[in-house]
């Protein structure tokens, strides 16, 4: 049996047998050079990070480009560190599921060490304070989802801790934020050292929300009198510190009994994922689709790894902006929020089943290719058209691919400004009639009908978490499924608040028709079916 650890790396012909991929450089060499001087320090232990962001320094450390890993450190859930990093030494196992259903895998030896950013631990924030502190170091990066830069809560207050940290000043902060900006102010007093602050996060600006709230806890702590007003010239100062922006798309679901099952038939022992005390269901290996996207603003004020030789495309901001744009509103992140819905009505569990159903494949061809290509910007990079067609063909049929339409459809309120939103904004923009629009209404009314919390067979259904539900269900109490003639205008304001769609839908005229789409699905049962295919037709 095989067991994924430094020791175990010796036993080449045991790996190879396994159908194993090792790294191909000294792994405890490089952790030696990275722990004496580091150039790279990520935020965000999980899984897009080990699995995507691992990988590319494993790829130029293979090649022979680079000498040194990457450090990890987690701000929120610390039992990844003590329960997948530590006992592994920091080994990964990365499994790649190709769209043809095979497997390959690779042990990733470029994350050197896991540090939990933990205030409260001495050790570890001394740790940090270590690295962040060495004048080589590149670049701080970011996969902590965009709710981790958020500093206020849904009604616009601060949130209690941010307030806390506001108070007690660099070195004791709770949040993400805080703990970052206090680090960055030990960098400023260690000379106004240089520095890249790259969020990798799948937000569009990202790069600009990361620097708000780094500069909010910084003016706050300069009104209290805890740091000096030259600290936020060193924030605002691109020679010094950047905020680059980025795009970034690589889908890795939740860890898949399927894998665990081929890792163990394959005598490699110790696969079982766990569940933290924070609920995160984690692996010591990391399942992955092989289709991925890298793209950064190449502002580096210290230098950095040669990223481009692993396949990142480095670029300027608004090349960025407009790959984001594409990818959120046109080709990808629309398409999964339409079927997620309606995947969810119509009983699915798995979005690679979703693309055995006919009409759910008419609704996100058509939103993709028909009306979201005629109005999308080219970001010259990558062809939009060529990437919805690898999403089509490849990324969201992968029958290895475990994600569900459950967990695509959480937050959704929080999306559907972008990835309907944007393309409705460019047909009144451009003086097209959005009625002529048929996917994107749909899409609209199906999520409405969806926060109903009833199938298209009539049975209760599970809505996924949503800062909006209650708010939203509220707004639809009376409406209920089988009954019609229930609506009486419950929509409209939802419908008309921009604040959820980027613009008031009752006031450029397109209501009217999700209103009497989701009038439709609300016809029994089988409706949600019929009306996808009468608004579907060729």
């Amino acid at each position: 049996m095989l067991t994924m650890n430094l020791t175990s790396l010796n036993d080449i012909e045991g790996w190879k047998n396994a159908k194993v991929n090792l790294p191909e450089y000294d792994v405890e060499k490089v952790a030696a050079n990275t722990k004496e001087h580091p150039i790279w320090l990520h935020f965000g232990a999980g899984n897009i990070f080990r699995g995507f962001i691992g990988g590319l320094q494993q790829s130029l450390l293979n090649k022979g480009l680079c000498d040194r890993g990457i450090i990890a450190a987690e701000t929120f859930d610390y039992d990844i560190i003590h329960k997948i990093y530590e006992p592994y030494d920091n080994l990964t196992m990365n499994v790649t599921l190709k769209a043809d259903g095979t497997m390959t895998r690779e042990i990733l030896g470029s994350i050197t060490e896991g540090i939990c950013a933990d205030a409260s631990d001495e050790k570890s924030m001394g740790r940090l304070m270590e690295i962040i502190r060495e004048p080589g170091l590149q670049l701080i990066s970011f996969t902590i989802t965009e709710k981790g830069y958020a500093l206020n809560s849904a009604a616009g207050d601060y949130l209690p801790v941010v307030v806390e940290d506001f108070k007690n000043g660099p070195g004791k902060g709770k949040h993400a934020m805080s703990v970052v900006a206090g680090l960055l102010y030990a960098r400023y007093q260690a000379g106004e050292l240089p520095l890249a602050v790259v969020s990798m996060d799948n937000c569009s600006h990202n790069g600009e929300k990361l620097q708000k709230s780094i500069l909010t806890i910084a003016n706050q702590w300069v009104q209290n009198g805890l740091v000096e007003s030259d600290f936020i010239n060193y924030l605002e100062n691109g020679d010094k510190i950047a905020f680059p922006w980025s795009m970034i798309d690589k889908i890795t679901p939740r860890p898949a009994d399927v894998v665990q099952g081929a890792l163990a038939a394959d005598g490699i022992e110790g696969m079982e994922p766990v569940i933290t005390s924070r609920n995160t269901y984690i692996a010591p290996f990391v399942n992955a689709e092989e289709a991925q996207y890298l793209v950064i603003e190449d502002s580096f004020p210290n230098g950095r790894p040669p990223l481009e030789e692993a396949g990142v495309y480095l670029t300027d901001r608004d090349t960025v902006n407009c790959t984001e744009t594409m990818k959120v509103t046109t080709c990808l992140n629309p398409l999964h929020t339409a079927m997620s819905v309606y995947g969810c009505m119509l009983g699915y569990t798995l979005i690679s089943e979703e693309m055995k159903d006919e009409d759910i494949v008419k609704l996100i061809r058509t939103l993709g290719y028909q009306e979201g290509l005629p109005v999308v910007v080219d970001p010259k990079i990558l062809s939009p058209k060529a990437f919805i067609d690898e999403v089509m063909e490849k990324r969201l049929p992968n029958p290895f691919m475990p994600d569900a339409p459950q967990r695509i459809a959480t937050d959704t309120s929080q999306k559907v400004g972008i990835r309907f939103g944007e393309t409705i904004k460019k047909y009144v923009q451009q003086g097209k009639d959005v009625n002529q629009l048929n996917a994107v209404p749909l899409a609209i009314a199906g999520w409405l009908r969806y926060l109903l919390g009833v199938d298209d067979q009539g049975e209760e259904m599970e809505i996924s978490s949503d800062p909006m539900k209650e708010t939203l269900q509220k707004e639809l109490e009376g409406v209920r499924v089988g009954e019609p003639n229930s609506y009486q205008g419950q929509l409209k304001k939802i419908l008309s608040n921009p604040a959820v769609f980027g613009s008031d839908l009752v006031e450029i005229g397109l209501a009217s028709k999700i209103e009497q789409i989701f009038q439709e699905e609300l016809d029994g049962k089988g409706a949600v079916r019929s009306t996808l295919k009468k608004y579907l037709q060729d």
